[in-house]
């Protein structure tokens, strides 16, 4: 493995009816208060309520900015930024899942910066200060509660980004399994999908010597398989909820990823497929996974073994190690159909006219990919065999 530094600042506050602790944790900033939230479902399931009741009781000045997408964009970010100037917040509270999450990071660090925030998201400056903020999360997907990354969308170019800064780790987040309850299907099993996929993205990485990362990412890889199932069939389950909550913030709060390196070509991949097509993220990354796994399988086919017979429990007997790795990633394509995942690019009515503008975004920053670097040609033939 290599070496490494492992800091994570977040606190984690987990349980039933740990909202209440708003209270102790925001005082600590401020009391000019952004609330920040996405399509409104956290009224209707009274979230909403509940959030502003402990700030009132708090006597915070509260604005708030609504509509937040679920590939958060450009234009949202500099609406929140312009507020926290204008009306000297001090700290932003995110309401929702990872796009609100993603968000909220950007306005962060766009409210201290005096030029444009998509300067941040492509790299050409690095935040030297942001506004604090924490979460209230009410989707287990994508681990932004306590890591310190962001994605965030520029649609007039359709350009789609992953950035990260120190200044992107919450400083709290609390996390209910009950605010989750009313998370519709497809939405629950894309947020599996997505953590399984972030899974992945490190479980494939080049180093040698790593035994227990490897063994830790397989564990919570398996208890997502074997709770998936049991959770789309009875989704206020409190014990498969909250299973699924801390699996899908362990997945991506750095811990998994010690000494390591991980890919994140899937990612990038399908950052360009939604930029164009606006398709849900995880939707994207359950089409596009397996044929990545298919096209760099002989890049390190004993990895691909050890995830068929370890994660997937497909008996090696009387097969070539290419056959049982093969076997693997068709049982994770089968896994995911069967919790109701798509397949194809095809089920979101996306056809081959636009393949070459995809590739050409994924490409924005050159060759990418730490199991196996990809060129365009690599990127247009897992964009077709996707089809």
């Amino acid at each position: 493995m290599d070496n490494f530094t492992y800091q994570n600042p977040t606190k984690l506050i987990f349980g039933k009816g740990q909202m209440e602790e708003l209270k102790n944790e925001i005082p600590q900033y401020g009391t000019k208060v952004l609330v920040v939230y996405g399509g409104g479902s956290i009224k209707k399931n009274n979230i909403y309520d509940k959030v502003m009741g402990y700030l009132k009781e708090m006597n915070a000045e509260v604005h708030e900015l609504s509509g937040v997408e679920p590939n958060p964009r450009l234009s949202t970010v500099h609406k929140g930024v312009d507020i926290c100037r204008n009306e000297g917040i001090e700290f932003i509270l995110a309401v929702g899942g990872g796009s609100v999450i993603d968000c909220t990071k950007a306005i962060s660090a766009g409210a201290k910066y005096e030029g444009d925030v998509w300067d941040f998201v492509t790299r050409k400056e690095v935040p030297k200060d942001a506004l604090p903020f924490g979460t209230v999360l009410t989707l287990a997907a994508t681990g932004s509660e306590m890591n310190a990354g962001s994605v965030i969308t520029n649609w007039e170019t359709h350009e789609k980004y992953g950035w990260g800064s120190p200044f992107g780790f919450p400083k709290f987040s609390i996390l209910d399994p009950e605010n989750t309850f009313t998370v519709p299907k497809n939405q629950t099993v894309y947020g599996m999908v997505d953590m399984m996929s972030h899974l992945f993205e490190q479980y494939f990485h080049p180093q040698t010597n790593t035994p227990l990362m490897l063994n830790m990412q397989e564990g919570v890889l398996k208890t997502v398989i074997e709770t998936a199932p049991k959770l789309v069939e009875d989704l206020e389950n409190y014990e498969y909820r909250e299973t699924i909550l801390l699996s899908g913030t362990i997945a991506l709060n750095n811990s998994l990823q010690m000494g390591i390196t991980g890919d994140w070509a899937s990612h990038n991949i399908e950052h360009a497929v939604s930029a164009v097509y606006d398709i849900p993220h995880a939707g994207g990354l359950a089409i596009l996974f397996p044929n990545w796994m298919k096209h760099v399988l002989d890049v390190n086919v004993d990895r691909f073994v050890r995830m068929a017979v370890n994660v997937f429990n497909v008996d090696p007997e009387g097969k070539s190690d290419r056959e049982v790795a093969l076997a693997g990633i068709e049982k994770l394509r089968e896994f995911w159909s069967s919790i109701g995942a798509p397949s194809r690019l095809a089920d979101y009515d996306i056809d081959d006219s636009k393949i070459d503008e995809v590739a050409d975004k994924a490409m924005a920053r050159g060759e990418f990919g730490n199991f196996k670097k990809l060129n365009r040609e690599d990127v247009v033939e897992i964009l077709r065999n996707s089809l």
